[in-house]
């Protein structure tokens, strides 16, 4: 069956006790209060992290589809209660046909689950691995040992099949990991930051991987930060960022998104208001937005949305002198999704 993946209004607030040392002040530590099980007590002090909030999204059956943000934007949340490892605090989950959290057996089988960190049995060799894995889902002896020889081949482990995977390197340990998660052929296949850590060889290896396994019809949610993976792997693609959904399309819909399309950061050396107020008057721009400084910084950086990049770069040297101020940097980028973040939040999807 073609599974596709659905949330509804997904929410997750992870609570827990503040550090032993919060409330600041040199006197003596005290334990938290707590239960008879080691849980919070009544009346004990909790800290709130909202990890998602209200996150809605459809992935169709057979797309490769990403999310994308920075750390701590809420994608592992996603992942986690779409696996079963996360129980939401509220919202629905959908894999195919089945209620994440209502049937979880069936959804089990439906999908293969790579994690940001390899969480390989270090006891046994690769090839051992891959055969366990596909017991434990129900293949037979001879189907599970063509399966194994076949990935091993397929991500160039062949060679080191029968040694133990403790002697592995991260990159071999990553591509292992995503062998084992197709070893039972899952109609559904989350990776979680996959090309992390990887030298661009194996990241190249790694993309013409997943594409072939979307080619058979298989539905992929992969989880990103890197701007260049998710143009050249997804079909469409979700900006999130503190839980929410800000961005939803195609990396061709989203980049054309941005006004203009090319981003200039220019740095001046002081404020002025109306320096920043005459650059909006300059041919072809469609935004300006200062940028707040950081503490004790005289100077001010400012994005300007542009319809081109270069040939403004002298117009607005030009601007700034005439106010008697400095033009000390600038940068240019063309349209591309870390624009899109920029334009949205005001800071880098590396932040």
């Amino acid at each position: 069956m073609l599974a596709g993946i659905r949330t509804h209004e997904l929410r997750k607030v992870f609570t827990s006790p503040p550090p032993l040392a919060a409330g600041g002040g040199f006197g003596p530590r005290r334990k938290p209060k707590t239960d008879k099980n080691g849980s919070p007590g009544k009346g004990a002090p909790t800290r709130e992290i909202v990890a998602l909030n209200g996150l809605s999204l459809e992935v169709l059956p057979g797309e490769i589809f990403g999310l994308l943000g920075p750390n701590g934007a809420g994608k592992s949340t996603t992942v986690g209660i779409l696996t079963t490892r996360v129980r939401p605090t509220n919202g629905q989950a959908w894999i195919g046909d089945y209620d994440v959290w209502a049937q979880q057996v069936e959804v089990k089988r439906l999908i293969g689950v790579v994690a940001q960190r390899p969480n390989l049995d270090f006891s046994l060799t690769a090839r051992e691995i891959l055969l366990f894995h596909g017991a434990y889902f129900g293949l037979d002896s001879r189907a599970r040992a063509a399966r194994a020889s076949a990935l091993l081949d397929r991500f160039k482990l062949t060679d080191r099949a029968d040694q133990m995977v403790r002697g592995f390197s991260g990159g071999m340990m990553q591509r292992l990991s995503i062998a084992r998660a197709m070893m039972h052929d899952p109609q559904v296949l989350f990776l979680d930051e996959p090309s992390a850590g990887l030298d661009p060889q194996t990241r190249l290896l790694l993309w013409e991987i997943i594409r072939e396994y979307n080619q058979g019809g298989k539905t992929i949610l992969l989880t990103t930060h890197n701007m260049e993976e998710a143009d050249a792997l997804c079909q469409r693609l979700a900006i999130i960022d503190h839980g929410q959904n800000i961005a939803l399309g195609t990396p061709a819909e989203l980049k054309a998104s941005v006004p203009g399309g090319f981003l200039l950061r220019v740095r001046f050396s002081k404020h002025s208001t109306e320096l920043i107020e005459r650059l909006k008057t300059l041919g072809g721009v469609r935004e300006v937005r200062l940028i707040e400084p950081e503490p004790g910084d005289d100077e001010s950086s400012v994005d300007v949305y542009a319809d081109r990049g270069g040939s403004l770069v002298s117009e607005i040297a030009n601007l700034a002198a005439a106010n008697g101020v400095e033009l000390t940097d600038v940068h240019i980028s063309e349209p591309s999704l870390e624009n899109l973040f920029l334009h949205h939040t005001g800071r880098s999807l590396r932040d």
